[in-house]
């Protein structure tokens, strides 16, 4: 399902045009991602959880070359399931 999918779904149940819906769920992401970006949790209850894990730096190694590298710190933004969601998922 991709966002547009995803907002005819929404306008067909709440009934709102397309263009409402897919405003929405723009809005819904984009704030998701507002919060991820000041490192903030969010939390959607019967869903699941969006957190942000710290990847520190380390070493790597080219695969081509065999070189060791530096891979710099990172940020990542991590999903774990509500066990709601879970349940569907393993009927």
């Amino acid at each position: 399902m991709n966002t547009a999918e995803l907002a005819e779904t929404v306008a067909a149940s709440a009934g709102l045009t397309k263009a409402d819906a897919k405003k929405l769920v723009d809005t819904v992401f984009a704030a998701i991602a507002d919060a991820a970006a000041k490192g903030e949790e969010v939390s959607l209850s019967a869903f699941g959880k969006f957190k942000v894990k710290e990847s520190p730096a380390r070493e790597g190694r080219n695969p081509s070359t065999g070189a060791t590298i530096q891979i710099a710190a990172s940020r990542k933004l991590t999903f774990a399931a509500a066990k709601s969601v879970k349940d569907k998922l393993n009927g």
